[in-house]
């Protein structure tokens, strides 16, 4: 044990941590931001520090929560797509927990896709992408693509469907056809937020007496976009902003090849059951935009009934209450929808901490570029636990209290993967990739954002000054040497974050030795 490091954690110090699945960082500090009533969150964020350049790492769902939670880029822990299993010791914030005492406890998903090293062929575990991490407890199981809990919830309040997926249709009021924003055929009281927040407050109580470490991970405003009333109609679609987007998706293609598939791949057909041949016409953008809105709207409610309920039960004041998303979402950007792709919307995600006796620095909002992989190095300091060195993140409490580290980092990087070494992707048909070469890396720094492929394609590079994300600039002259600059700084970057797990230990006549890549908890 480090001689740094309590012996035993103060009493009663929780921890919350709260991912809201697919919300744009722009509903909080951006150009929805206005359009979205989010009251909770927002009165939460005068207690707490705002991170308002946080990035996701990689996406989408199950790598970004594997990045997450193990603190590890998409290239160290190699769980690269949804159903790619994640290596079982790879260390994250439910094993480190248990270290420093805490039972981590899991109400809804992780979307894990287990080690089949560690199963036999036979167990259900390598039959879901959706099983929980290691270290985790699960409390309430609530997962998207099949949810036995809240299915029978549903069935238990005399709610009839013949397939689960039809939960998330549209259903007509006066039960004609269906229109894109009808109510979901459940009450706004029986939908898989509330399910999920009752069953948090109602496991929870008796917890008040000891210390706790509880992971609260809310699928919505994730598609299908369905909303129960109220909030399917919170919002008038002829009041939103049309989608920042080129003149047609044609248009968008010339930009470079990779943009074909992403298009095919990704339409807006896809986010709503029900409707297999509709169109993006800008009236029913604005509608599913508005019902996208409306169920982020929903889950403020239920987050406005968690932090009542720390509130009520004294526990506010000893508990770090951290509010993110996995990853963002396109939402008819760039005629884009859900999260495949290279630009901030699919990345810039919301974070938000309050660390208790942090109240000089409350309301503070931060434009220090942060990343997905810190938020479990934080909360392991926080709670007094040595950070693992295989972990890439950097712990934020220094900007929490107010420091401002000079080492800090300059630029975020992240990583997608677009193969599929089953059955080929679009991406892999289009531009004649394998599956290990289908992958990119996106660096951004203050003005740009370089798009770099494993394959032998031409980068991206946008330029924050010029046209942004509208214009692709990598091939004018004028940009090769910000190019060449950009590019040497991404290979030295991943040269720097290989895999740190060994490599700073060596073994010597008296064992194994070792320095930390970070520092380490202070008592």
């Amino acid at each position: 044990m480090p001689a740094n490091r309590p012996e035993t954690r103060p009493a009663n110090r929780n921890v919350l941590f709260i991912i809201i699945d697919q919300l744009r960082a722009d509903c909080v500090f951006g150009a929805l931001a206005e359009h979205v009533e989010l009251p909770n969150i927002r009165a939460f964020m005068k207690d707490a520090v705002s991170f308002k350049r946080h990035f996701s790492v990689t996406n989408p769902c199950g790598p970004s929560r594997a990045s997450i939670l193990t603190g590890q880029y998409a290239m160290n822990h190699r769980s690269v797509r949804n159903g790619t299993p994640l290596r079982h010791d790879t260390p994250n914030i439910a094993t480190e927990m248990r270290k420093a005492g805490y039972m981590p406890m899991l109400f809804g998903y992780t979307d894990t896709s287990q080690d089949p090293r560690a199963f036999d062929a036979n167990d259900p575990a390598l039959r879901t992408y959706e099983f929980p991490m290691n270290g985790f407890h699960e409390m309430t199981e609530m997962r998207m693509e099949m949810s036995y809990p809240w299915q029978s919830h549903l069935m238990n309040q005399g709610y009839a469907f013949e397939n689960y997926w039809d939960v998330y249709k549209p259903v007509s009021p006066s039960g004609g056809a269906p229109g894109l924003n009808d109510p979901a055929l459940y009450a706004a009281e029986d939908s898989d937020t509330a399910f999920l927040t009752n069953s948090f407050l109602g496991k929870m109580t008796a917890y008040h007496k000891e210390s706790w470490f509880a992971h609260l991970t809310y699928i919505r405003p994730h598609p299908p976009l369905v909303a129960p009333a109220p909030y399917n109609t919170m919002y008038d679609p002829a009041s939103l902003p049309l989608p920042e987007r080129l003149a047609t998706p044609d248009a968008e293609c010339e930009q470079h090849p990779f943009f074909d598939p992403a298009l095919r791949k990704s339409t807006i057909a896809g986010f709503v059951e029900g409707f297999p041949d509709l169109e993006p016409t800008d009236d029913n953008i604005r509608t599913l935009r508005a019902v996208y809105l409306g169920l982020a709207s929903e889950v403020d409610h239920h987050v406005g009934r968690v932090i009542e309920f720390l509130k009520d039960t004294g526990q506010y004041d000893n508990t770090m209450v951290v509010i993110t998303a996995d990853h963002g979402e396109m939402l008819g950007d760039r005629h884009s929808w859900g999260k495949m792709t290279v630009y901030d919307a699919a990345y810039h995600t919301p974070l938000i901490i309050r660390m208790p006796g942090n109240e000089a620095n409350a309301g503070a909002c931060l434009s220090q570029i942060t990343e997905s992989i810190d938020v479990t190095p934080t909360v392991l300091e926080w709670a007094g636990q040595e950070i693992p060195n295989a972990m890439d993140g950097r712990s934020l409490l220094p900007l929490l209290q107010g420091e401002h580290p000079q080492d800090w980092r300059q630029y975020s990087f992240s990583e997608l993967d677009f193969s599929e070494p089953l059955t080929p992707t679009l991406w892999q048909q289009s531009l004649g990739t394998s599956p290990s070469e289908s992958c990119l890396g996106i660096l951004r720094d203050e003005r740009f954002t370089l798009v770099e492929f494993a394959a032998d394609l031409p980068p991206m590079l946008f330029d924050s000054e010029g046209q942004g994300e509208l214009e692709n600039v990598a091939g004018q002259p004028d940009y090769a040497s910000e190019l060449n600059r950009l590019t040497r700084m991404m290979l030295r970057h991943r040269m720097k974050n290989m895999d740190h797990t060994l490599s700073l230990m060596s073994i010597t006549p008296d064992g194994a030795r070792g320095v930390a890549r970070f520092p380490q908890p202070k008592s």
